[in-house]
């Protein structure tokens, strides 16, 4: 069965996350108001043939947790989405 997954790494609450308040600094610069807070994270999909989906995304929180993100420091969040 292939299943297409979408990983989303971000960081944790209370993690500084300098990217987006880089983000934030330069939107503002660009004039956009109302912008209080901007978090960056990065974004992964996968394509996996698995026997189920259940099995499909617990291979993606084990990529998650050995190689996408760094546990310690980001929260990964999976989801199935539709096939292109």
């Amino acid at each position: 069965m292939k299943v297409r997954l979408r990983v989303t790494v971000m960081k944790k609450p209370g993690v500084l996350d300098p990217e987006g308040k880089a983000i934030g600094q330069a939107l503002h610069t660009l004039g956009f108001t109302g912008v209080e807070d901007v978090r960056a994270g990065k974004v992964i999909e996968l394509d996996l043939d698995a026997e189920s989906e259940a099995a499909a995304e617990a291979a993606a929180a084990e990529m998650a947790k050995r190689l996408l993100a760094n546990g310690v420091i980001e929260r990964a969040r999976i989801e199935r989405i539709a096939a292109a």
